[in-house]
């Protein structure tokens, strides 16, 4: 057995405990509110447009 077989073993080794050390992050109970408060963003009004006012540019139809 040399150096060679001893990088084939750990390379997979080591790419797995990385896979699950990302997903742990990504998934983990830290992570929840971030990602529910980035969720909810889109749902929530801009205080800075009056009532009624979408903020969208309005197009004119001309003939």
């Amino acid at each position: 057995m040399d150096l060679n077989d001893v990088h084939g073993a750990l390379t997979p080794l080591l790419g797995l405990i990385l896979f699950f050390a990302v997903v742990y992050w990504a998934y983990g109970k830290k992570s929840v509110s971030v990602y529910e408060e980035a969720a909810n963003l889109p749902l929530m009004d801009d205080d800075d447009s009056a009532p009624g006012e979408s903020g969208a540019v309005e197009q004119r139809k001309t003939i």
